[in-house]
């Protein structure tokens, strides 16, 4: 399942990140817990929803394993546009019994490196102002609040 593969020691735990490269019974049911716990309103991807996200070239699945279990992941999108190209960090999960151990750290790191070596200019997110947590995770990384209108238009 995975593509580039790094482990992070963070305390009493070391924390393997990998890119996902193939869809399985494993990865689904991951899934099946971890999107409840990011959003109430969206259902958990399906295998082939998932096959589509790991055959893209322009997005990379990011798996963070404790004890050889999925307990987080991330999903970095890449777009080209005129001004060059840039990156998107979407859907970033860890299992409740998987937080305070570095594992959002270390996705948002192999993000960003990734982010890097293809060249983008930047690396984009956004995130609820209630999710505390997370919000010092990035600014503590390097991500800098940025002063710009975001707009949704529901389809």
């Amino acid at each position: 399942m995975s593509g580039v593969g790094r482990r992070v020691a963070s305390g009493r735990v070391t924390v393997e990140i990998s890119q996902c490269s193939h869809v399985d019974d494993e990865l689904v049911a991951a899934f099946a817990h971890l999107i409840p716990q990011l959003s109430s309103s969206s259902p958990p991807p399906d295998a082939e929803a998932l096959g589509a996200i790991v055959d893209n070239p322009h997005s990379v699945l990011f798996l963070a394993r404790l004890d050889g279990a999925i307990v987080g992941s991330l999903t970095l999108a890449f777009y080209r546009i005129p001004t060059g190209v840039k990156a998107w960090i979407e859907d970033v999960v860890v299992d409740d019994v998987a937080r305070g151990n570095g594992v959002g750290e270390a996705l948002n790191r192999a993000a960003l490196d990734e982010a890097a070596q293809r060249g983008a200019k930047n690396v984009s997110l956004t995130s609820r102002s209630t999710r505390e947590a997370a919000n010092r995770l990035y600014q503590r990384i390097g991500f800098e609040l940025y002063d710009t209108n975001l707009y949704r238009y529901k389809l």
